[in-house]
């Protein structure tokens, strides 16, 4: 289990560097923020790999409602992206 999890944790880190390289030469508000959810994402994708790593059911949770944070953020995000616009 532990080689799955440091070449999962590898190839998300390779997601957030491909991510942040893509952030420097994006264009438009859209397209960062899409990239941005990316990124962060990723970096809770390592956060829980860790946490399968150590056996943590707290990492667990604290990881949950970083995700829902995300969710929420990204949802917001669109919605001032769309200035209200459903």
């Amino acid at each position: 289990m532990t080689v799955i999890v440091w070449v999962t944790v590898g190839l998300l880190g390779l997601a957030a560097i491909l991510g942040v390289i893509r952030l420097l030469t994006v264009t438009d508000e859209a397209s960062a923020a899409a990239v941005s959810d990316m990124v962060y994402f990723a970096a809770v994708g390592i956060f829980i790999m860790v946490a399968a790593l150590l056996e943590s059911s707290v990492l667990f949770d604290v990881a949950s409602i970083s995700a829902l944070l995300g969710i929420l953020a990204t949802v917001a995000l669109s919605r001032i992206l769309t200035r209200g616009r459903r």
